[in-house]
């Protein structure tokens, strides 16, 4: 059986639980998740987890803030003036909006508190912060070039802005 490395297609089952057991995400009652290792198409502590592994292994990690979504920075977190929220959006604490910044770009923002005149949004991923614990079974792997770009050495098919 291959192990799970640098390049390789690998298809996983998880289930992704905050340190009070709460469930955040989880592939059981779907397909598997799949990845290429060394893509950055999951956070770099699941990657980590995962690599090394090979079919039919499940193992359960524990992924600090630093390899999952960042700490929780307080530089994200904004207080507006009502005026400046849309007319048509009835602002509540938990609704998700999106803030357009200066260079035309939209971001996912979380109403976290409401004032008299003002509305706190923040900016931060929701598991930022967060420690997370994900039980993995590895379902398959598919070996690859054994680098992430295809072996080409231009790139591949990734294109940079």
């Amino acid at each position: 059986m291959a192990q799970a490395n640098e390049g390789d297609e690998v298809q996983v089952h998880y289930t992704g639980k905050l340190e009070d057991g709460t469930i955040f995400d989880s592939s059981e009652d779907g397909e598997p998740l799949s990845f290429t290792i060394g893509e950055n198409r999951v956070i770099p502590g699941f990657e980590e987890a995962v690599t090394g592994m090979e079919p039919g292994d499940t193992k359960t990690t524990e992924v600090d803030p630093e390899q999952a979504y960042g700490e929780h920075r307080e530089d994200m977190v904004m207080e507006m003036d009502h005026d400046q929220i849309p007319s048509e959006v009835d602002p509540e604490v938990g609704q998700q909006l999106q803030l357009r910044l200066e260079n035309g770009q939209t971001v996912p923002v979380l109403i976290t508190a409401l004032g008299e005149d003002t509305v706190t949004i923040d900016a931060n991923h929701p598991l930022a912060g967060r420690t997370l614990i994900f039980d993995i079974e590895v379902v398959d792997v598919a070996e690859g070039s054994g680098s992430p770009d295809g072996g080409g050495g231009d790139g591949g098919n990734i294109v940079t802005p």
